[in-house]
């Protein structure tokens, strides 16, 4: 998969609450999320992101509570992937299966700056900031996530999994 788009960046430690703040967990409806994303840090993030856009940000991105709403609200309001220098353990795993690329890069995350252009593709493990010039390499996709993130997540993954095994019977 290739993701082509602008970034946004942030810092370290973006925690569960300054993703999706508590107050607007009253829902889990992915529109309504994304409506507040980001909010804790940046109340204009919201209308300043555009669907393909990819999010930068720090060491230990997602920490914080264990709540699926944090990576829902991201990928509802059109970011396409992120990029940190490491993640929460369980926001990685709920990104992953909700169908929300996400990279460990350090490098990328250190030489890139606000607004910058970058080109991911996951299946081969490259990051390439456009703007720079200047490409990464990461470990790419196993193959059993990429498919999982292609059919949407986890959820997504096992309907058509489903749905092809009504097929053959």
């Amino acid at each position: 998969m290739v993701i082509k788009g602008k970034i946004h960046m942030f810092g370290d430690n973006v925690n569960t609450d300054d993703i999706i703040p508590a107050v607007y967990l009253d829902t889990t409806n992915p529109v309504e999320l994304a409506k507040h994303c980001m909010v804790g840090i940046d109340s204009t993030f919201p209308d300043k992101v555009a669907s393909g856009e990819i999010m930068v940000a720090n060491k230990n991105f997602g920490c914080g509570s264990s709540r699926e709403h944090a990576p829902i609200a991201i990928k509802a309001c059109g970011i396409a992937c992120v990029i940190a220098s490491s993640f929460a353990r369980i926001f990685y795993r709920n990104a992953i299966n909700i169908g929300l690329p996400i990279i460990v890069c350090p490098e990328a995350v250190e030489e890139t700056k606000d607004e910058d252009v970058l080109e991911v593709d996951t299946t081969c493990g490259r990051i390439k900031n456009i703007t720079t010039g200047k490409i990464y390499a990461t470990a790419p996709f196993p193959e059993f996530m990429q498919r999982l993130i292609s059919a949407g997540g986890l959820m997504e993954y096992v309907r058509e999994k489903q749905d092809m095994a009504a097929d053959v019977n």
